[in-house]
């Protein structure tokens, strides 16, 4: 069902409006001097355009987005067109989430066909108007365990990957196959898709091999450095904005800072945070006062800010939507580009992030879709994202 019929539709209507109305009065005021600084002095310019219509977005709106929207849902997996977000509210999610662990964590021939169906899903959702997000849960490369970090088999493989390291060149071998996909990435018309990459999140944890429990904090920042310099000049990837994004665990800005590479080596920085939005009880105010964090930092550093990844498992909170994350995200006047819930599992039950018809908080779900603060994919298809502000700036990057 569309619910974008009836006051519904008028109300979606007056939401197109008023993004309008705030882009031509945002834009008449700044100038076009106002712009994110990406890291890339050589980006695509329609990865400039988005980053710069995020930019311009996140001053008075928020893109909701789900991981995994397109590719499966609750108790289903492939069908053309369907998510769950879309089932409920009769738009898809503004912001699609990947993870190319698909891409890096499997035997050569697995590999090439999941970088054409991935390709095919980051097209797709570049055709109807959306963003792409890329997650990497990347397995150990220098031992079993996985992407989690294993007591009895993982091996610390920051130290071992960075320049200089034993198994250097087998990560630089892994980027060039990434970088021949981000390539890979182009429209009908050949421009450049852009897209967001999150590598190395949650490195504040210690559950991911690259974790503060797993490496120094100068291997840490090696690492990023390496790769975003890397992937940019080695493998001529220009389409990417780059995403910093440690979990929760930070109380003020140099917590937050205490990994972070550098403004020349991140576009967007993020937070990921469950625990204080219901996992581990309400916290709003901690959970307020971290984003404000972020977004401060951003402001100030002319960077894009996100709220990277959160949610609710099995949303049983019949308000969670309204009550508890649209009351977080609007608060302190943070400026969030977007805002991103975990996946919805084919298989269990109980493994879900966002509704799906009849499931407790739907209703809720549509009432939060319908606030005028946030943005789906039918509201940025309608405003034309990748052209509405950013095609009005065409110096170069800083």
């Amino acid at each position: 069902m569309n619910y974008k019929s009836g006051k519904n539709y008028m109300n979606g209507n007056l939401k197109i409006i008023t993004v309008i109305t705030f882009l031509l009065i945002f834009n008449s005021s700044t100038g076009y001097g106002q712009h994110a600084r990406l890291a890339d002095k050589k980006a695509s310019g329609a990865t400039v355009a988005l980053g710069d219509n995020l930019y311009y977005l996140a001053q008075n709106f928020i893109l909701f987005g789900h991981q995994h929207a397109m590719e499966y849902g609750h108790g289903w997996s492939g069908d053309a067109e369907r998510s769950d977000v879309k089932s409920v509210t009769g738009s898809n999610p503004a912001v699609v989430g990947i993870d190319i662990s698909e891409i890096t964590n499997v035997p050569a021939l697995q590999s090439s066909y999941n970088q054409e169906k991935l390709r095919k899903e980051v097209v797709e959702t570049n055709k109807r108007g959306g963003i792409t997000t890329i997650a990497w849960h990347f397995s150990n490369p220098v031992s079993p365990g996985g992407f989690y970090w294993n007591d009895s088999l993982s091996v610390p493989a920051v130290k071992y990957i960075i320049p200089g390291g034993l198994y250097h060149e087998k990560y630089k071998e892994i980027l060039r196959m990434i970088g021949r996909w981000a390539i890979s990435l182009k429209d009908s018309s050949g421009n450049d898709i852009p897209v967001i990459f999150r590598p190395f999140h949650e490195m504040d944890g210690d559950w991911f091999w690259w974790g503060k429990a797993h490496c120094s904090k100068a291997e840490f920042k090696k690492l990023w450095q390496f790769t975003v310099r890397y992937l940019k000049k080695d493998c001529a990837v220009h389409n990417f904005i780059y995403a910093f994004s440690p979990d929760c665990k930070f109380e003020n800005t140099a917590d937050y800072l205490d990994r972070y590479p550098g403004d020349r080596w991140v576009d967007l920085l993020g937070m990921d945070d469950y625990a204080d939005l219901g996992r581990d009880g309400y916290h709003l105010d901690n959970a307020v006062k971290k984003l404000k964090i972020v977004s401060d930092y951003a402001v100030k550093a002319k960077k894009l800010a996100a709220f990277t990844e959160t949610g609710l498992e099995s949303i049983p909170n019949a308000t969670w939507w309204t009550q508890v994350l649209l009351r977080a995200i609007k608060g302190q006047g943070l400026k969030l580009s977007y805002v991103l819930v975990w996946r919805n599992d084919m298989h269990s039950p109980t493994h879900f992030y966002a509704p799906f018809p009849g499931q407790v908080s739907s209703d809720d779900f549509i009432r939060f879709y319908h606030d005028p603060y946030t943005l789906f994919e039918s509201d940025i298809k309608t405003l034309g994202i990748s052209s509405v502000a950013g095609n009005q700036y065409t110096g170069s990057q800083p």
